[in-house]
């Protein structure tokens, strides 16, 4: 059975949507809890999946979280590698810290539900399921310089990098397309203080923006997933990236995607 390893920060931001997609797919999902169980004693490339979920903190916090230097170095190893790695949210500032670039605070925050703009790389990808505008859920004040090499797919009206793949197989999400309206009640109350603390917004406005949005967002979230996962994960058109800084880690040549075969790569981007 294939496995996808899954770090989490916080216990209600899962894979939610995605969790039975995965299952569905054939994969055995593992979570592992950044900051309280043993991210030292993993191997990068061991998983045929590695997805990366948000959280509330900043990856330029590692003196506060040394945990973030143990993610980081997990996530050089399999860009390196080029093994299937999604990241979403924090996990998108990640691995674009991991590649290089730079992640800092953004100055505002961007909460709620507000539609993407595709680059026409972007609506080449994966996400050309979200290129009608469909919103979806923003829940971030950190931003990030684009890493050297990236391709970007997505920008907001606040910010202009939402999503950039690297290589073949690396998907890296700023925003949210995993989540559902159920699995949002349990974010109204574990971001009850964040909430409350940003002007203009409530829970249940976000309850609101949430009946409106959420059922169409997920089902183009799961459209998503499944054109990864029917696909070999990424086809985007390929493009000489600058060598990435080596891990301790060796490469892996032979990659297993999601179909369970080497990825197929076309001339003309999907």
């Amino acid at each position: 059975m294939k496995s996808v390893l899954v770090i989490r920060h916080l216990a209600f931001e899962d894979l939610d949507a995605f969790g039975p997609l995965l299952i569905e797919r054939g994969y055995a999902i593992r979570y592992l809890d950044a900051g309280y169980e043993e991210l030292t004693a993993i191997h990068p490339l061991a998983d045929d999946l590695m997805v990366v979920l948000g959280g509330p903190i900043g990856v330029y916090e590692e003196e506060t979280y040394p945990f973030i230097r143990d993610e980081l170095r997990l996530l050089r190893a399999r860009l390196d590698a080029d093994r299937p790695t999604l990241g979403i949210c924090l996990g998108c500032q990640l691995m674009a810290r991991a590649l290089g670039g730079r992640v800092y605070p953004g100055g505002r925050k961007e909460i709620g539900w507000k539609p993407l703009r595709l680059t026409p790389a972007g609506q080449n990808s994966p996400l050309a399921a979200f290129a009608d505008q469909t919103p979806v859920l923003h829940w971030h004040g950190d931003t990030f310089d684009l890493p050297e090499g990236a391709i970007l797919l997505a920008s907001s009206d606040l910010y202009p990098h939402q999503a950039f793949s690297w290589g073949t197989r690396a998907l890296a999400l700023q925003f949210h397309i995993e989540t559902t309206a159920r699995g949002l009640e349990r974010w109204f109350i574990g971001h009850a203080g964040e909430i409350a603390s940003t002007a203009g917004l409530s829970v249940p406005l976000l309850r609101e923006e949430t009946a409106r949005h959420a059922a169409a967002a997920a089902t183009r979230g799961r459209s998503c997933l499944k054109r990864l996962a029917g696909t070999g994960w990424i086809r985007l058109r390929r493009r000489r990236h600058p060598p990435p800084q080596r891990s301790n880690f060796p490469a892996v040549r032979s990659l297993i995607g999601f179909h369970g075969g080497p990825p197929r790569f076309g001339s003309t981007p999907r």
